[in-house]
């Protein structure tokens, strides 16, 4: 079906390109096109709206589908410059405040969280009440994880090139302690570690603490960490580990390729350097194979994978799992100091819902989504921020970067989008310096509502007039 509905996609756009419907033109109905193409109505309508996505038509309320003129490119933002000298973490409130802000019903362009109608609401119900109903087996301390759920785990890191046991896998509260355990298992208070940059806010935080310094290295918004950036970190500090988010990396979407994973893997395995990968959004790439992760290239024992299903299956789960590795015994001993265990039900009943093959059918329908979102987000701020602007590509997740001319600040669009009840991320929640002042980190994971069109619309007007008075 969706090649399918590509191909009529494709027939409608050639047929715009060469005139047959003109700007402000009404696509004949749905009824029509379906007889035309020979497809069904919902074909017609994925049609529709992947060239609404791809910014050719504009959806009417009760009045159908116009033809409008697409959105100008916009080139990929910069890669920062080097930057050599380790810095100490500072965690920006900021961060906290635009969680606060979501929940007060801004428009939800700031967190990286998928928006409730995307996510498995009915299945996980359903496999969380078969957990409840577990008895005994619910009211047990599950350390390290229930066998069930480590077990799943481990059958899908196999389908990844990882074959792993359950006794490999440890559960998480999320992919967030799985970094500071993690970080914890292989540094000490002082350390210097490497981050992407622009990073993570998440990442700066799980570094801050546990009372680390952080070299940023530069960070392509397609091809991920520079590599040679890296080597000269590794040359010029005694950096202890390496965070990286090899897949859809967080804010940029870049996506490194099997051969630099590999690279990077072998670079920081000679170096005896441990990587600590983050694939929380592995899961979401937007077309294509599922990437592998750095560690499926990992020969040395050296890599140690954190993920969790937050930005896939429910933030309010929690539920993550690292595979630590040789690094297993500190990990668990951190993680039992800690908080001893991962609540049990959530574990039983993702293991539930995996079991029955209920998240794989999902996650067909959710990358659709995310994929529409984002192309649909691009497309608006392409159309709608001052000549100059820069937007990333993202291959996978659903946050899109933005960077604006030189001049637009970055703090002081989300100040004053912030008085107007609109919500983004500013950059320099994403670095330990002010150098991405003039970008942005949106979020595509939410339904194309008008509501979204017209914040996106207003944004840009907000970027040109900062433009104007910076001038």
């Amino acid at each position: 079906m969706g090649a399918l509905y590509n191909q009529v996609a494709d027939q409608l756009q050639a047929l715009i390109a060469d005139g047959v419907y003109r700007t402000g033109d009404r696509l004949p109905g749905v009824r029509a096109l379906s007889r035309q193409f020979g497809v069904s109505i919902s074909t017609v309508l994925q049609a529709h709206q992947t060239l609404e996505a791809r910014g050719f038509l504009q959806a009417r309320e009760r009045s159908g589908y116009f033809v409008r003129l697409p959105a100008r490119d916009v080139p990929e933002p910069t890669m920062p410059e080097h930057r050599t000298r380790p810095l100490p973490v500072s965690a920006r409130e900021m961060t906290l405040d635009l969680c606060a802000d979501e929940q007060k019903r801004m428009v939800p362009l700031a967190t990286a969280i998928p928006h409730p109608d995307y996510l498995p609401v009915r299945q996980i119900q359903q496999s969380t009440i078969w957990a409840a109903r577990r008895g005994l087996e619910t009211l047990d301390y599950a350390f390290p994880g229930k066998e069930s759920f480590r077990r799943q785990i481990a059958q899908r890191m196999a389908t990844l090139g990882v074959p792993v046991s359950p006794d490999d896998v440890l559960v998480t509260n999320g992919a967030q302690e799985a970094i500071i355990l993690a970080l914890r298992a292989v540094t000490q208070a002082g350390d210097i570690v490497a981050v992407e940059s622009p990073s993570f806010p998440g990442i700066l935080q799980a570094l801050e603490v546990v009372g680390l310094r952080v070299i940023e290295i530069p960070t392509h918004p397609s091809e991920g960490m520079s590599l040679e950036g890296l080597q000269l970190a590794l040359e010029q500090w005694p950096l202890k580990a390496c965070v990286v988010v090899p897949n859809h990396s967080n804010p940029m979407g870049a996506r490194m390729s099997d051969e630099r994973k590999q690279q990077l893997v072998s670079m920081l395995a000679a170096a005896n350097v441990p990587l600590i990968e983050d694939d929380i959004y592995g899961d979401l790439y937007h077309s294509g194979e599922r990437p592998r992760p750095a560690k499926a290239f990992d020969r040395s024992d050296n890599v140690i994978f954190c993920s969790s299903f937050s930005k896939t299956v429910s933030p309010g789960l929690r539920l993550g799992w690292m595979i630590p590795g040789r690094h297993m015994a500190s990990a668990r001993q951190h993680k039992y100091f800690v908080n001893l265990a991962t609540s049990t039900i959530p574990q039983l009943a993702m293991a539930h819902f995996l079991e029955q093959g209920g998240y794989d059918r999902y996650l067909r329908q959710a990358r659709q989504h995310y994929r529409e979102g984002i192309e649909r987000l691009r497309a608006a701020v392409a159309r709608s921020f001052p000549e100059g602007t820069a937007v990333s590509r993202p291959q996978g997740g659903f946050v899109l970067w933005v960077q604006m001319p030189a001049g637009v600040s970055g703090t002081g669009l989300y100040r004053r989008a912030r008085q107007e009840g609109i919500n983004v991320a500013p950059g320099l929640m994403f670095s330990t310096t002010n150098k991405f002042e003039n970008c942005l980190r949106l979020n595509g994971g939410n339904p194309w509502t008008e509501r979204i069109e017209k914040a996106v619309i207003r944004l840009g007007a907000l970027a040109h007039e900062l433009r104007d008075q910076g001038a």
